[in-house]
C-alpha cells in the first residue's frame, strides 16, 4: 500500500462526521460520505469510482495494453468518450482565445502544447512599444511558413527593427499566485513550476519553432529495443548560487540526484515516471530502498543512462517537463537534504527550496529578489551555457491581486507591464482611449487574439464531499448546508443523470463571457478533456464501437473518435466538430454541452430514480449545490452568478446554486485547488481547476484519473 494510501485510511478511522462550520486543521478533515454509509474512506472511494468511472477504466487499461500506437490512441479515444458521457466533470474553457495587448513579440517562446518550455521566456523579444495588430499578424504568418527552419528569431528582430520597433533589455509581467516551494522537484503546482523553470535547464528543449533541440545534453542514443537512452551531458556547464558564484559542475550525477529527490518528496507528479523508468514504481512503494537498482544512471561525468520497463514511445516529449530536473547533489546535501529514508523535509536543518537563495541554478536566470506578494526579480544568468540566447537581461514579476478589475490594462498602457489579456472592462476602455497622436484607438491598432492551448480548466462534481468549510482555516467559506442537504446532494451526485442535467444545464458560452468578452466566448471554449487535435493516428485502425468494427484512416483526429463513442452511445454531447477550425477540426470554439431541453430530461429520470433512495427533488424541495468563488474579482463573481442563473433556469428551480464567497483568490484556492486528497475539497461544484500536458501523448490527461491516489485530478471528485 503506498503511504499516501495508508495515510488516507488512517485519518479515516478516526474522523468524526461535521457539517456547517466544521473543526479540524489538515490533519482532521471530516470524511462526512463514509461515516454515514459506514465504510472506511478507500472503500467507499473505491465503490464510487468503480460506479462513476467502469468503462472509463476497462477501456483505458485495453489502450495501456496496446502496442499499436495508433490504436492505442483510438482506445484511448474511446475510455475518455464514456469518462465525459459519466458526467463527472464538465469541460469549460483553455487558456487564450483572448483579446490582448503586448510589447511582446509572437512565437518568441516555445509554442509546446506539454512540459515546462512554454514558461521558459529567456528568448522573448520585448520592445518598447506596444506591438502593432498588423505586424504580429505578418509576424506569425511568417513564422507559420518557416518555422523549423531555425531563423525565426533573427528574422524577428530584423523585422522590428527595420519597423520602428526597439528592443528592451528588460521584460515586465504580472502574476498572482507567489511559488508554495523553489523546489521544482517536489511540487506539482504550474504556480510553483512557471516560476522556477527559468533557473535551470533540462536534458532537451522545445525552441520558438517547436522542434525539439539538445539542451544540457548535447547528443543522445537510444538502443534498437527502445529500452536505453544515453545522453551526453554537455561539458563547461556550471552550478552557481543566487549571487552568480560557483558551486560545482554540471554532471550526470545531477539527474541521479534529481530523480531520487523527485521520488523521495513525492510532490505529486511521481507518478509520471512510475511504471515508466524501471524499478522507480519499487522504489516509491517501499519494494526497494536502494536507488542504485532504479533505471537512471551516470556511467561517467557526461553520460546519463536511463532503462525503461517497456518502449515507450513518448519518453523523449517528456524530457521537457519538470521530472526530469537535475539536481545539485552537494548543494542540496548542504541545505540540509537527504535521501531515501533520511529525506524529511520538515527537517530544523532541512532549508532546500525554502526560498530562491537556497537552490542552485544552471539556467538562463538567477532570482536575485522575491518579495511575497509583490516581485520577483530575475537577472541574467552570466554563466549561462546559451547566453547569447538570451534576449533580455532582467525579468520582473508585478503582483497583482486582481482586486483591480482594470490594473493589468493601466499597467500595461503606461509601460509598469509589456501585456495584458483585454477583459470585458479592459477592452471597453481600449475601445474609448485614443492612440497618442493617432485618431486609431488602442483596439484598432494593438489588439490580437492570443493562442489556445492544450490545458482543460474543468469543473468538477465532488462525489463525496467531506468538508463544508476550508479543510486549512475552518472560519472560511462556510457552507450553510444542513446536514440533511449534504446527504441528499450526495445521493444526487452519484447519480449520472443528476450529473448530466447539470452539466446540460449550463451556457457555458455565457459564463466564459465574464471572463473573455461576449465576443470571443466561445473561442477559448472547450468540450473535452484532451483536446481533438491533441494527437493524429499515424495509421489506419479498426476498433470495436458497441459491437461494430469500425475504420479509422490514418490521419483522423483523437477527437473524431471521441465523438463516434458519443453518438453510438446516443448520448446529446458534441465534443468535436470536423468543420471547426476553418475545417481542421477541433474540440474548440462551439458549446456542445449547453442543451436546457436534455438537462430537463436527464433530471426527470434523476429525479425517478433518486425517489426509489426515497430523496425527493422539487422546486420545493431541490438539491443544493455549493460553489465557491474569489468575491473579490469582478468577473469570477460575475461567472459564478452567470452558472447559477443558467442552472436553476435550466432545472426549473429543482436544483439551487448556492454561491460561497471568498475574500481573496487564496481562499478560493483553498477550496479547491490546494487540496492534496478528495476529503478535504470544500465544494459540490468547483471551476478553479484543470490540466495540463505533460508530454505528448493521450495518456497525460487519462493518467490523472486513475483510482487507488495514481490519478492526481481524482481528488478534485472528492475520492482518494
Amino acid at each position: 500500500m503506498n503511504a499516501k494510501r495508508l495515510l488516507a485510511l488512517l485519518l479515516a478511522l478516526v474522523m468524526a462526521l461535521s457539517l456547517t462550520a466544521c473543526g479540524g486543521g489538515k490533519g482532521e478533515p471530516p470524511v462526512a460520505a463514509a461515516e454515514r454509509l459506514g465504510k472506511e474512506y478507500d472503500e467507499m472511494s473505491a465503490e464510487i469510482y468503480d460506479a462513476a468511472f467502469g468503462e472509463f477504466y476497462d477501456y483505458y487499461q485495453k489502450a495501456l495494453e496496446e502496442e499499436n500506437v495508433s490504436t492505442r490512441w483510438a482506445l484511448m479515444a474511446i475510455s475518455e468518450a464514456k469518462m465525459l458521457e459519466s458526467g463527472v466533470m464538465l469541460p469549460l474553457s483553455t487558456n487564450g482565445g483572448m483579446y490582448a495587448i503586448s510589447r511582446v513579440a509572437p512565437y518568441t517562446n516555445s509554442p509546446s502544447l506539454w512540459g515546462n518550455d512554454e514558461y521558459r521566456y529567456y528568448q522573448r523579444l520585448v520592445t518598447e512599444e506596444l506591438i502593432t495588430h498588423d505586424d504580429r499578424e505578418a509576424m506569425k504568418a511568417h513564422w507559420a511558413e518557416t518555422h523549423g527552419d531555425g531563423k525565426y528569431i533573427k528574422w524577428a528582430k530584423d523585422y522590428l527593427e527595420d519597423n520602428g520597433y526597439t528592443l528592451k533589455d528588460e521584460y515586465n509581467l504580472s502574476y498572482g499566485d507567489d511559488p508554495v516551494t523553489w523546489d521544482v522537484l517536489a511540487t506539482s503546482l504550474q504556480a510553483d513550476s512557471e516560476k522556477i523553470v527559468h533557473t535551470y535547464d533540462g536534458l532537451m528543449e522545445y525552441d520558438v519553432e517547436n522542434v525539439l533541440q539538445p539542451a544540457l545534453a548535447e547528443s543522445y542514443e537510444v538502443s534498437d529495443d527502445g529500452l536505453t537512452y544515453t545522453f551526453h551531458i554537455r561539458d563547461g556547464v556550471n552550478w552557481v548560487d543566487s549571487q552568480g558564484r560557483e558551486i560545482a559542475p554540471v554532471t550526470a550525477d545531477d539527474w541521479v540526484a534529481g530523480m531520487q529527490h523527485m521520488c523521495d518528496a513525492m510532490g505529486g507528479l511521481e507518478y509520471l515516471v512510475q511504471g515508466i523508468i524501471k524499478g522507480v514504481d519499487e522504489y516509491i512503494t517501499g519494494e526497494i530502498t536502494d536507488f542504485d537498482e532504479v533505471g537512471v544512471k551516470a556511467k561517467d561525468e557526461h553520460t546519463l543512462v536511463y532503462t525503461l520497463e517497456q518502449p515507450t514511445s513518448y519518453f523523449m516529449t517528456m524530457l521537457s517537463y519538470s521530472i526530469f530536473a537535475p539536481m545539485c547533489r552537494s548543494y542540496y546535501e548542504s541545505q540540509g537534504g537527504k535521501f531515501g529514508a533520511d529525506y524529511d523535509s520538515g527537517a530544523d536543518d532541512y532549508n532546500y527550496g525554502k526560498d530562491p537563495d537556497s537552490i542552485a541554478y544552471c539556467g538562463p536566470f538567477l532570482v536575485t529578489s522575491w518579495v511575497e506578494k509583490n516581485s520577483i526579480v530575475y537577472e541574467a544568468n552570466e554563466s549561462y551555457w546559451n547566453a547569447d540566447a538570451v534576449n533580455f537581461k532582467t525579468m520582473t514579476w508585478k503582483f497583482d491581486s486582481g482586486d483591480d478589475a482594470m490594473k493589468g490594462y493601466n499597467d500595461t498602457i503606461s509601460s509598469v507591464i509589456d501585456g495584458c489579456n483585454l477583459t470585458p472592462a479592459r477592452l471597453e476602455q481600449a475601445k474609448k482611449d485614443k492612440v497618442e497622436g493617432e485618431d486609431a484607438t488602442v483596439y484598432d491598432k494593438y489588439y490580437y487574439i492570443s493562442n489556445t492551448d492544450a490545458t482543460s480548466f474543468m469543473g468538477f462534481f465532488n462525489l463525496a464531499r467531506g468538508t463544508w468549510s476550508n479543510f486549512n482555516d475552518s472560519t472560511v467559506m462556510v457552507s450553510t448546508q444542513t446536514e440533511k442537504d449534504a446527504a441528499r446532494t450526495f445521493e444526487a451526485m452519484n447519480n449520472v443523470h443528476f450529473r448530466r442535467a447539470v452539466c446540460f444545464s449550463l451556457d457555458r458560452a455565457g459564463y466564459n463571457a465574464q471572463v473573455v468578452g461576449e465576443d470571443l466566448k466561445l473561442n477559448s471554449l472547450r468540450n473535452s478533456y484532451i483536446p481533438g487535435n491533441f494527437v493524429t493516428l499515424e495509421e489506419d485502425v479498426t476498433v470495436d464501437i458497441n459491437g461494430e468494427a469500425t475504420d479509422f484512416a490514418a490521419g483522423t483526429q483523437y477527437g473524431e473518435i471521441v465523438q463516434a463513442q458519443i453518438d453510438a452511445d446516443g448520448v446529446a454531447l458534441k465534443v468535436y466538430d470536423p468543420e471547426a477550425d476553418s475545417g481542421v477540426g477541433s474540440s474548440d470554439g462551439f458549446d456542445g454541452w449547453y442543451d436546457p431541453e436534455a438537462a430537463k430530461a436527464e433530471l426527470e429520470i434523476a429525479i425517478a430514480e433518486l425517489a426509489e433512495k426515497d430523496v425527493e427533488i422539487s422546486e420545493k424541495n431541490p438539491i443544493h449545490l455549493d460553489l465557491p468563488y474569489p468575491d473579490n474579482n469582478e468577473q469570477y463573481k460575475n461567472r459564478a452568478n452567470a452558472f447559477k442563473q443558467s442552472l436553476e433556469d435550466s432545472l426549473g428551480g429543482a436544483v439551487v446554486m448556492d454561491l460561497v464567497a471568498g475574500s481573496s483568490f487564496d481562499d478560493w484556492y483553498y477550496a479547491g485547488y490546494y487540496p492534496t486528497y478528495g476529503y478535504e475539497g470544500n465544494y459540490d461544484l468547483c471551476d478553479v481547476s484543470g490540466w495540463g500536458p505533460d508530454y505528448g501523448d493521450p495518456q497525460t490527461y487519462l493518467d490523472t484519473l486513475l483510482p487507488e491516489y495514481a490519478g492526481y485530478m481524482i481528488k478534485a471528485l472528492g475520492i482518494y
